[in-house]
């Protein structure tokens, strides 16, 4: 995380499992239910992954090439 693209990596892997663990019904009533807070950013990491899914999608290919192949 020290660096700009361990950020974006982090940021990425943050939303993909948050989106990922909102559909898990248990896990999103128990993790994902507070919308405010500390607790919160998982919240609002899982609401830009399901609604931007496409666009996450295309970033998390993104920087899978550039951490592979570039870096």
């Amino acid at each position: 995380v020290y660096s700009l693209d361990g950020l974006l990596v982090f940021g990425l892997l943050l939303v993909c499992t948050c989106a990922y663990l909102r559909k898990v019904p248990r896990l999103k009533a128990w993790l994902l239910s507070e919308k405010r807070g500390v607790w919160g950013v998982f919240y609002k990491a899982a609401v830009i992954g399901t609604r931007l899914h496409l666009a996450v999608a295309v970033s998390c290919v993104l920087m899978a090439f550039y951490v592979l192949m570039v870096k």
